[in-house]
């Protein structure tokens, strides 16, 4: 439904933005990252979901499958986009993990051969690390959005504009 979609975005922002300004705060070096990944996060979503409205979609998830390569393939596998999601969360969670602790060291696990300086490596590092790539992809991916979507708003309006001065 609509209101399950728009549900479903604002639950997931809202969680977002708590954890990174809680990060914000853990991390205050890295404070303006944070707030700039929160304005990324929240403009581009809402310019997604508007612009998907505007052209009458049924859902923020379908999009023109003739647009951009990489929106088509986050949003046409549901594999990818789960990835690329729960990655980006990880990351996240993991720096969330870290300011507490490393996490349980990698050598006492038996799937591990994970060591630098002759030390094992916490766990939660490891995974921050790995999902690291993720992370920055999925920002990227959320630049792609706004400026797809922004394309998308400006040529509704265009549109409007010349059909407004037919009548």
């Amino acid at each position: 439904t609509k209101f399950g979609a728009v549900l479903d975005m604002l639950t997931d922002r809202c969680c977002t933005v708590c954890l990174m300004v809680v990060l914000a705060k853990f991390y205050d070096n890295y404070y303006l990252m944070f707030q700039f990944l929160i304005a990324l996060d929240i403009t581009s979503h809402w310019f997604h979901m508007y612009s998907t409205l505007l052209k009458g979609s049924t859902s923020h998830k379908k999009i023109d499958l003739s647009g951009n390569p990489l929106l088509r393939l986050y949003y046409t596998s549901r594999p990818v986009l789960f990835c690329m999601c729960a990655g980006n969360e990880f990351f996240f969670a993991m720096l969330y993990l870290l300011h507490f602790e490393e996490g349980p060291a990698t050598s006492n696990l038996v799937f591990s051969l994970v060591h630098y300086g002759g030390a094992s490596i916490g766990l939660w590092k490891l995974i921050a690390w790995i999902s690291l790539p993720v992370c920055i992809l999925k920002q990227m991916i959320s630049v792609v959005h706004l400026i797809t979507a922004s394309q998308n708003i400006a040529n509704v309006d265009l549109a409007e504009r010349k059909a407004d001065k037919k009548n």
